[in-house]
């Protein structure tokens, strides 16, 4: 079994752990998702120390399918021999799996190592449907499933060890919130050069060869037209329309299927619309965000022009970071840019670059006006506005927003 050599000086990130704790030692798999390198691993080795902690003498099995050392494990029945053969005689195991969509039929061996009481098991994944379909239904009841974003804006200031200023923020946005870039000059042409080895390896690992895909010229320029047109609404046939004007020719499923290997590679989050007054779901038009805003500023270019739709992107990053479940609103006339529901609480949120025009103040407050009912109600703006309400509704800054 390999020593573990957990790094030093980890930053910690207690709102993951906190969600982690009341499971631990429950025979229950934990499973913690995301786009790769947002700090899954460092999540894991944070629960080891934390474990570790509690329990002195707590026996740790950690495998992460990257290094070279756990190579021999290439399907279920040899992770599950390896587990089984290097637990401990006596009292509980602590198991912890690091991209375990690297084993082959993983599934099978989570729902095999889960029945014994005295493992106690945890795992990342760079997978949106890591516990989807089929295992879901077998393990119903015995995982959890948390998904792990890039750095928020407050943990973006604790990692990078600056202050909240108008200049950290415009670092945040125009960077985004991998951990590691911590660790890189604040030079642009630096840090844009790591994001797209990053973007490279999400791409050809994580969906051309998972997913066998053969047209990859298709794949990246789906990508710099989602780049282009952040938070735009459009459908599948409206990209293979304008791919089509392209040269290049592909059929509006395919663009769908595309789509949904994006976003189980957490590289975009597709957001449906939602008729306010029938409460019902648009089955045609979506939006799409990105993830992370670095890895997009550095495939497409950091442009003053897309400065609005990178306050939207970031407004809907914080939303799904707080736990928010967000959807694009449709009133009869007009549009709420993001009704969002929480544990039975529901938000509604406009977002707008500024508002120092009385034609954009009355759009954007009166779409929320509209809205008969008292759940809160705010406008998210760049700049600041004299004043933080508008009969009754709530301004904020994006910095503001950003530090709630």
């Amino acid at each position: 079994m390999k020593t573990i050599q957990i790094p030093i000086n980890i930053v910690r990130r207690d709102f993951y752990i906190n969600r982690v704790k009341p499971f631990i030692g429950k025979q229950i798999i934990k499973a913690l998702t995301g786009q790769r390198r947002v700090g899954k691993s460092y999540l894991l080795f944070q629960l080891i120390e934390y474990i570790k902690h509690e329990d002195a003498n707590a026996t740790i099995l950690y495998i992460n399918m990257e290094d070279l050392a756990f190579s021999t494990i290439q399907n279920a029945i040899d992770l599950s021999n390896y587990v089984l053969s290097n637990q401990s005689a006596d009292g509980k195991t602590y198991v912890f799996i690091d991209e375990i969509q690297e084993v082959e039929s993983f599934e099978k061996a989570l729902r095999s190592l889960v029945l014994n009481q005295n493992l106690d098991i945890y795992c990342t994944g760079s997978n949106a449907n890591l516990l989807s379909g089929e295992l879901a239904t077998v393990l119903s009841g015995r995982f959890i499933e948390i998904t792990v974003y890039s750095l928020s804006y407050p943990e973006f200031l604790m990692f990078h060890k600056v202050k909240d200023t108008l200049e950290s923020l415009e670092m945040y946005i125009k960077w985004g919130g991998l951990p590691y870039l911590m660790h890189l000059p604040k030079r642009d042409e630096i840090i844009y050069e790591y994001l797209k080895n990053i973007y490279s390896t999400i791409i050809y690992r994580d969906i051309v060869q998972r997913f066998a895909l053969r047209n990859v010229r298709f794949l990246e320029q789906l990508i710099l037209f989602l780049a282009d047109n952040t938070g735009s609404l459009f459908s599948a046939k409206k990209i293979s329309d304008f791919l089509k004007s392209q040269r290049i020719n592909i059929a509006p499923n395919q663009v769908q299927v595309y789509l949904s290997h994006l976003e189980s590679a957490f590289i975009i989050h597709r957001v449906e619309r939602f008729d306010i007054a029938g409460k019902r779901i648009f089955e045609v038009g979506d939006k799409y965000y990105f993830e992370n805003l670095g890895i997009r500023n550095a495939i497409w270019g950091y442009r003053l022009e897309d400065r609005a739709k990178l306050v939207e992107n970031s407004v809907y990053n914080h939303l799904i970071f707080k736990g928010y479940k967000v959807k694009v609103g449709v009133i009869p006339i007009g549009e709420i840019d993001f009704v969002c529901e929480r544990q039975g609480e529901k938000l509604y949120v406009q977002v707008a670059l500024t508002i120092n025009e009385k034609q954009t103040i009355e759009r954007e407050f009166g779409n929320l006006l509209k809205i008969k009912d008292n759940h809160p109600k705010i406008v998210v703006t760049l700049d600041a506005f004299s004043g933080n309400s508008y009969h009754g509704i709530q301004h904020v800054t994006l910095q503001q927003f950003l530090m709630q």
